[in-house]
């Protein structure tokens, strides 16, 4: 007859069937090998993260620069018909047609980010004014200083869209 006892096994790995178990200096060396691959990873990780974001942000300040360079193309083609209504209002400024497209063209102007430049009185700035004459200082006003505007000059935002043609003292 058979004597049959029964055994009791809490946890068996595969580890313990197949591979007998390694020294404690092994498994340190093991450990600081993983360590260190999940170090690499994750800076790995890092640097991709940051060169999304990088380019993320470039890609949304070239798609700002497109569309200021596109807005300050089509505003230097309005350019002359502003001149044009300023000619027409020098020429009847009494006319309330002329009057109600200056000041509808400058509230258009002015909620695009387009102002005019201050020229007369002020003193000559190369990047906002280009001087087409000089004339004799009157009494009390400083050399270099406007005295006349031949041309508006206007501005989008930061950038000179067009420098104003303006007559200097001497």
């Amino acid at each position: 007859m058979e004597d049959k006892k029964e055994v009791k096994v809490e946890t068996v790995s595969v580890k313990d069937v197949n591979e007998p178990e390694k020294p404690a200096e092994e498994k340190k060396d093991e450990t600081a090998e993983l360590v260190a691959q999940i170090a690499e990873l994750n800076d790995k990780y890092l640097r991709t993260a940051a060169e999304l974001e990088n380019t993320r942000r470039r890609a949304a300040i070239d798609a700002d620069a497109r569309a200021r360079s596109r807005a300050m193309s089509v505003a230097e083609k309005i350019l002359p018909v502003m001149d044009a209504i300023h000619a027409a209002l020098k020429h009847s400024p009494d006319d309330a047609g002329i009057q109600s497209m200056a000041r509808a063209m400058e509230s258009a102007f002015e909620q695009i980010g387009i102002t005019k430049i201050k020229s007369v009185g002020e003193i000559l700035n190369p990047a906002l004014h280009n001087a087409i004459q000089v004339v004799a200082a009157a009494d009390g006003v400083a050399p270099n200083t406007v005295v006349e505007e031949m041309q508006a000059g206007y501005m989008f935002g930061d950038n000179v869209l067009r420098t104003a043609m303006v007559v200097v003292a001497k």
